[in-house]
Formats: structure tokens, sequence, C-alpha cells
């Protein structure tokens, strides 16, 4: 090992939140080494697919709509750093019944955060979304603020500001091993070994194998996207379809929240997923064929509520979520290990936070603790 392959801190796992570390990392003058055992971005885990809603009438909880209103303006000045449209804010309607997780939780965070937002009737919803056809018992909450981000563009702009800044990020160079003492890290690779003064662990799907020490369990599910070529197209188009979700009925057929996209060029179609844990799987070891059972939920679902969409199918493809064991992120110091921190367990929920998931992780990193309120997020108690 030469004095070049020491680094004041080590990335694994250069995805979005990776990413994030690194740009952030980089942005302060620390000598950072990345290392992604795929290409980056790639397709093999969580942050592919071209589209992410992002909100902030938050119906997970609402302690995460401090962090969402920080991140906002993150967003907009990494636009304006790399010069690439990555936040289209386009507004997002939300649907089901009052009482449902979905708009229940959504109006409590806008209520508690004043965060403007609108009620629609069902006929107030169709007449200006044409696209939808809602329940009796449903309204509509709709977010002016909310919209959409492009995720490979957006990992693929933070890790170029990373590099900018003197970051050295490897693509297809895994990770096998690390262990840290009071004073350093080292980190072994297929072909080589580094040393460093902090380690940042960022494993998306593979979090669980490199902090298996922590007897926090992560579980992996296998989820299935779409996209479909609709059939009235002037429906789909983003001057008439905002970012979508969809809480149908949570005792009833359709279990979870479907979501979706205005109609794009890439991937091409009206993007359509299912937010509910799919099939448990390996990362090392997901199917990732599509069967048929995979979109039985496509066209009877389309046809009850988008009657206008179709199932003209044009491509489909699968992801992965990483549960936390209460579906909230893990964001902290690793608790044996004071020159090591971590996040993980995004819970299908987590890319719209990268920037300030970046940025609380290199303060934990280079100073222990960080002023962001992530004091939720702390492994301990979970």
């Amino acid at each position: 090992m030469t004095v070049s392959n020491h680094f004041d801190v080590i990335v694994v796992g250069v995805g979005s939140m990776g990413s994030a570390a690194c740009y952030q990392l980089a942005k302060r003058g620390v000598r950072v080494l990345g290392l992604e055992q795929f290409n980056i971005p790639h397709s093999l885990g969580s942050h592919h697919g071209g589209t992410r809603l992002i909100r902030q009438a938050y119906f997970e909880h609402p302690s995460y709509v401090e962090l969402l209103k920080a991140v906002y303006p993150l967003w907009r000045d990494l636009e304006a750093e790399s010069g690439v449209d990555l936040f289209h804010q386009v507004g997002a309607l939300y649907l089901g019944s009052p009482d449902c997780e979905l708009i229940a939780g959504s109006r409590l965070a806008a209520s508690t955060y004043d965060i403007p937002f609108q009620w629609l009737l069902p006929n107030e919803v169709e007449s200006r979304f044409p696209a939808f056809r809602c329940a009796e018992n449903w309204v509509g909450f709709f977010e002016p603020n909310a919209g959409y981000l492009l995720c490979e563009a957006a990992v693929s702009a933070m890790t170029r500001r990373a590099l900018e800044a003197g970051a050295i990020i490897r693509g297809q160079t895994k990770v096998v091993s690390w262990q840290s003492d009071s004073c350093n890290v080292t980190v072994r690779t297929e072909s080589d070994t580094f040393t460093a003064d902090r380690l940042v662990l960022c494993g998306g799907a593979w979090a669980g194998s490199l902090l298996n020490d922590l007897g926090t369990p992560l579980r992996v599910t296998r989820q299935v996207v779409a996209w479909v070529w609709p059939q009235k197209t002037i429906d789909f188009d983003g001057d008439r379809m905002p970012g979508w979700a969809i809480d149908p009925n949570p005792a009833g057929k359709y279990q979870g929240i479907y979501y979706g996209f205005p109609l794009s060029q890439n991937p091409l179609g009206v993007k359509l997923g299912w937010h509910a844990p799919g099939q448990e799987s390996h990362p090392d070891d997901v199917n990732r064929r599509i069967h048929e059972d995979d979109l039985a939920w496509l066209a009877s679902f389309s046809r009850q509520y988008m009657p206008t969409l179709g199932s003209s199918l044009l491509s489909a493809a699968t992801c992965l979520y990483t549960y936390s064991p209460d579906g909230h992120f893990i964001v902290d110091r690793h608790p044996h290990f004071e020159n090591v921190c971590f996040a993980a367990g995004f819970s299908g929920h987590g890319f719209k936070f990268a920037p300030i998931i970046g940025q609380a992780i290199a303060d934990l990193s280079l100073d222990g603790s960080t002023e962001l309120p992530v004091d939720f997020l702390k492994l301990a108690g979970r």
C-alpha cells in the first residue's frame, strides 16, 4: 500500500446517498474516495427508473418536513452548479378517502408546517386532471410545490460535481471487507487495500452485509415499475398530469399506494408503480425477469381509475427497496466505531432527501455531530 491509497474519508456505495456524501465532502476540501461495485449510475439497486416524486406534505411522518424544506434549495443549487434540469415542479395530486393514510397524513403535515395545498372534490379532480376517475368517497389533495426529480441524472450530477471538486471515484470496484480501529479504517476491494481517517457506508440494498454487526435487520424487497403508452396522450402530458399517488382503499382490493408520473421520453411512456413491500429478496439474487404476475395489477387498476391509460405496455423494470424495521431512515454514527458513519434503510421513500442526507453524513463524518434535524433518524432505540 502506498501513501496515495490513504484518504481523509472513504465512501462505500456511490448511489443516491453515497454520491451526495462524496459531493458534500469534496466541496469541503476533503480528500475523499468513493467506491461503487457497479456502474455510476446503475440499474441494479434503488436509484434508477427515470423519476422520483418530491413533496413536502409528507404523510409518512411530519418530522421529515423540516428536512424537505431544507432540501428544496439544495436541489436548485445542484441544478445551477451542474447546468442540468433535475427538479420538475409540476405539482402532485393525492387521491383517496379523507381518512386514509395518504390523505390524512398529508393534511397533517401541510397543516402543521403551513404547506400550500388545495382540496378538490371528485368532479373537480376529473375536470382539472381528466386522466383520473374518482370513487365517490374520495377527495383530491393537490400540492402545487411538489413534482418529480430525474434520479439517474441527479446521481450523475452529484458524482460529477464531486469529481470536479477533487474526489476520486471508482465504479466497478466491489468492497469485500472493512475494519476500523481508533486511528484508521481499512477497506479492501477485490484488488486493492485503502486506508482513511473515516469511513462512510452508503450501501443501499447491500447495506445489510456492510452493517451486519449492528443487529438491525434491513429487509430488501423486489419492486416492479412499468411504462405504458396511453390511449389518449393529451390526458397524460405535463400540462394536464402532475405527479400523483392513489390510496384506493387500505382494506380493499388494492393494497398499498399506487403512484406515477406524466408522459415522458426517457424511459418512454407513463410510469406507474406500487408503493408497498414486494417479494423479499437478497440483492445479489433478485429475479430481474418480468413475469405476467408482476403486472397483473396494472390493467385492472388502470381500467378502474385511469380509463384512458389502457394497458399498452412499453417496458418494465425491477428495483429494490431496503426496509428498516420501522420504515424510517437510519442515519447515524456507528455505535462501536467513532470514525464510521452510515445511511441506510431508506424504505422506498428516500431519494428526494439525498442532498440533505449527504450534508448530514458529511457533518457526522467530519465533526461527529450535525445541526440538521436528523436526530429522529438515529439508530438508538430503533
